[in-house]
């Protein structure tokens, strides 16, 4: 058999043999499909043996492919325990914690709040904090650049975290202050059902559905006007008239700049704002410890 495959190599032959679908693969590993499939070839290639049966109906594994896959799984998984062996040794070398966000929590000084807080209990230990595009839900907890993160509900591969729901709010319509709608004080969902909306990138998964109001929709599918990744590129596609875009009541202050109006929108479901973790480091002293610190902040203890 060749030798010197690559550990992503096997991690995307993997994904692609569990969804038997490229397109799901590639939006589970956060890559473009067409990258996705040349990757796949190059491994066959390199290992002298199709895995993968391509034809209208789908895709199936080959015989090559059933007899690699238990053995691609078995050394992801000595990979990824090493991996966070070799994490976790830095970590309490360092005794940093990292904590990713995609936009600031805010809410009230919540930050500084549970930093003072942690830090009281840990004085020694170096908190980080990583700014992530919203093109990674998981705010850098997916790839392992964050140990814990600000994330918004729902996440993609939710069995992989644990987290604790920081705030509950209303979700809000943002749109132009021209716009027919902006002169009411509060909107019908159903009136928005025609909108083009500004939509997360693709990678976002079910968040993206979630501030799209999949679930509300009844089975009509969303006009998309923009996608955007970042709060000055919802801000610019909103002022452009390019669509309208769901919002948590404490994002709001960050795209009502000038031009740009909320308003509260019935027939929604509110929005859950939520400290995450990967389950396999809930038990880390310093992740528990700052989830802890979180909790007693939110609940106001």
């Amino acid at each position: 058999m060749a030798m010197d495959v690559h550990v992503r190599d096997l991690r995307y032959f993997v994904a692609v043999a569990e969804e038997l679908h490229f397109t799901r693969a590639a939006e589970r590993l956060y890559v473009s499909q067409p990258a996705l499939s040349k990757q796949v070839r190059a491994l066959e290639r390199h290992l002298g043996a199709e895995l993968f049966r391509r034809d209208p109906q789908g895709v199936t594994l080959t015989e090559a492919g059933e007899a690699l896959l238990p053995h691609a799984r078995r050394v992801l998984d000595a990979w990824s325990e090493g991996s966070a062996a070799l994490d976790a040794g830095r970590a309490a070398a360092r005794s940093t914690l990292v904590v990713g966000m995609s936009t600031s929590p805010g809410r009230g000084g919540l930050l500084p709040a549970i930093r003072s807080r942690f830090t009281a209990a840990h004085p020694d230990t170096v908190l980080r904090l990583r700014q992530v595009s919203w093109e990674d839900p998981t705010a850098g907890l997916a790839d392992g650049d964050a140990d814990i993160a600000f994330v918004w509900l729902p996440l993609p591969d939710a069995e992989r975290y644990g987290w604790t729901v920081v705030a509950e709010e209303p979700r809000l319509v943002a749109l132009p202050e021209t716009h027919r709608l902006a002169s009411r004080p509060e909107i019908d969902f159903a009136d928005l059902l025609d909108e083009p909306f500004l939509a997360l990138p693709a990678g976002a998964g079910p968040l993206r559905d979630y501030w799209l109001a999949l679930e509300e929709r009844a089975g009509r599918p969303p006009r998309i006007g923009a996608e955007i990744a970042g709060t000055e590129e919802t801000y610019e596609a909103l002022v452009a008239g390019l669509g309208v875009c769901l919002v948590a009541t404490g994002n709001a202050p960050l795209i009502t700049l000038g031009g740009v109006v909320t308003r509260p929108v019935r027939g929604l479901a509110p929005s859950r704002f939520a400290l995450a973790w990967r389950r396999e480091d809930a038990r880390r002293p310093l992740v528990r410890a700052y989830a802890e610190a979180c909790r007693r902040v939110a609940g106001g203890s």
